[in-house]
């Protein structure tokens, strides 16, 4: 018999960018992720939720390769790119827009307060 779980103590997102961090933090441990959560706060949505999110948002054309590229090397970093500094100001406007697009998708899903 297949149990389904309930989220009803499940904590949603703030906003795009902290569920993008979390995202990428937990690709990176997710081999050594406990199953059972002791470790940390339940989430809303599963890792293949976020992924299935971002790549339907990318075939669709409303992230581009460039912000998905820049989503990348500045959440490796683990922040945003920063407007004010002369040569990540592209990268923040494209940040951004990205972050922008995916809170509404992610909104409309329930996933973000």
């Amino acid at each position: 018999m297949i149990q389904t779980q309930t989220v009803y103590n499940a904590e949603k997102f703030q906003n795009a960018e902290q569920m993008w961090f979390w995202f990428l933090y937990s690709k990176s441990v997710r081999n050594g992720f406990v199953h059972n959560n002791i470790c940390g706060t339940k989430r809303i949505c599963e890792l293949v939720d976020v992924e299935t999110l971002i790549t339907k948002l990318y075939l669709s054309g409303k992230i581009t390769d460039e912000q998905l590229s820049v989503m990348k090397k500045f959440g490796d970093k683990r922040r945003a790119p920063h407007q004010y500094i002369w040569h990540e100001n592209h990268a923040a406007d494209q940040w951004k827009r990205a972050m922008d697009t995916i809170n509404d998708a992610a909104r409309a899903r329930g996933w973000i307060e």
